[in-house]
């Protein structure tokens, strides 16, 4: 038995239990197969196309799959480099392979560089754009493992290069590329993760320079913890900036730099949430700055609509320009939370019906408890002192349920129990 056919017969088992099995007969390398066998179960979850595409393409080690772009945020940055090169978008109905792009298709421009390959998921969804693909990483089983999938993949113009990003860059034959992606390690040399933008290996603030000499346009991938404001004081050329969520959670940040427009202070802001209906909402720099119009009365409440800004629009501090551009009114300045007589179509976001406001005095906790439909209610907390599990034991409340609690605090500093069912929008 080859190593290939106890991949095939075992990858749907369970890791642990074939790896207490031993080392089978007939030579085959254990560890190596565990790893693909796990890489392909995280693939199916997480990179559905890759996970289908070819039975022969390896996956690297566990801490670079956990790293590596989903299918869904890689298939967006495809998206993004598309419209930025002036690619239009994907013809409706084509077939994609696991790169991402129809193999009919031509590229649409000529060259790009990864400077931090890593797994290549991202390479892999935007190298079809290009006639001259490069692919650099300065792990070497990495690129080994690049070098094999790559053309399998469809990507047999792509070069495989192991070198670091910096000596790259210093290469004076490196030559000029329409774009360079890059995507830092955020671990330091002990794993810990950082998350200030100097921390991050490459550097992007001392290469930028660099970056931008070689390159139009340089796109960065950047953990989502990151302080935007200080990122962008610190990279100036900031002409995009993307915040990306995936079902609820904010994954990832993309800031797009351009060589041509010199410094600039007032990107555009796309905040996105993949797969719903609001899935993008774009903000300019002064609507982000807009004041919030407060709702300061909230006894006439009852009965109108609660919205709660989905995770990219909250991450980006852009969730003030809602008022202006849905009419809603903020409950607190700080609290995030918006109200609305009317239901309101393609809301970002989630979308509530208020059915009570209660406080926290016993006759108000009493009442609150009495309306619910069971003993149970879902509960967030808004700025407001307690957290979820404490107040969850206060009321002593199981999770779930269709009932929704919001703690929160009021335009006059008060602290309020919001009583909602989940609305639509």
């Amino acid at each position: 038995m080859t190593n290939e056919d106890f991949i095939l017969q075992n990858r749907c088992c369970d890791v642990r239990q074939l790896a207490l099995r031993g080392v089978p007969e007939g030579g085959i390398d254990l560890p190596w197969c565990l790893q693909q066998i796990e890489g392909w179960q995280t693939a199916r979850r997480k990179l559905p196309r890759w996970a289908e595409a070819d039975a022969r393409l390896w996956f690297p080690p566990r801490l670079s799959m956990e790293q590596c772009s989903s299918q869904a945020t890689a298939l967006y940055k495809q998206a993004v480099v598309r419209r930025l090169l002036g690619g239009g978008a994907l013809a409706e109905g084509s077939e994609q392979p696991a790169g991402g792009v129809s193999p009919q298709e031509e590229p649409i421009a000529d060259g790009m560089a990864d400077l931090t390959g890593g797994f290549g998921i991202d390479f892999s969804y935007l190298a079809p754009l290009f006639r001259k693909p490069v692919y650099v990483e300065r792990q070497e089983h990495l690129c080994h493992i690049a070098a094999h999938n790559l053309p399998l993949l469809g990507l047999e113009r792509a070069v495989v290069r192991q070198a670091e990003c910096r000596e790259v860059l210093a290469d004076e034959t490196f030559g000029s590329f329409d774009l360079l992606y890059l995507d830092p390690a955020r671990r330091d040399d002990v794993g810990r993760k950082t998350v200030a933008l100097e921390d991050c290996t490459p550097n992007i603030v001392e290469l930028l320079p660099h970056l931008l000499s070689h390159a139009r346009l340089v796109v960065v991938k950047l953990s989502p913890m990151l302080d935007i404001t200080q990122a962008l004081r610190s990279l100036r050329q900031v002409v995009e900036v993307h915040v990306v969520s995936h079902r609820g959670e904010c994954k990832e940040l993309l800031l797009v730099m351009d060589g041509t427009m010199g410094e600039t202070t007032a990107p555009t802001y796309h905040l996105v949430n993949l797969d719903t209906a609001d899935d993008v909402f774009l903000c300019t720099e002064a609507e982000r700055r807009t004041q919030p119009e407060i709702q300061e009365e909230v006894a006439g409440v009852v009965g109108h609509y609660l919205y709660e800004p989905n995770a990219s629009i909250l991450k980006a501090g852009c969730q003030d320009a809602l008022c202006r551009r849905y009419g809603v009114r903020k409950l607190h300045g700080c609290s995030n939370l918006f109200v609305a007589e009317e239901c309101l179509s393609g809301f970002p976001g989630r979308c509530f019906v208020v059915e009570g406001i209660f406080g926290f005095g016993k006759r108000d906790i009493k009442a609150l408890l009495a309306a619910l439909s069971g003993s149970s209610a879902n509960i967030a907390v808004r700025n407001f002192p307690q957290t979820v599990a404490e107040l969850r034991r206060k009321l002593k409340l199981k999770e779930g349920g269709s009932d929704y609690l919001f703690a929160t605090t009021l335009a006059d500093g008060s602290h309020a129990l919001i009583k909602c069912r989940k609305g639509f929008n």
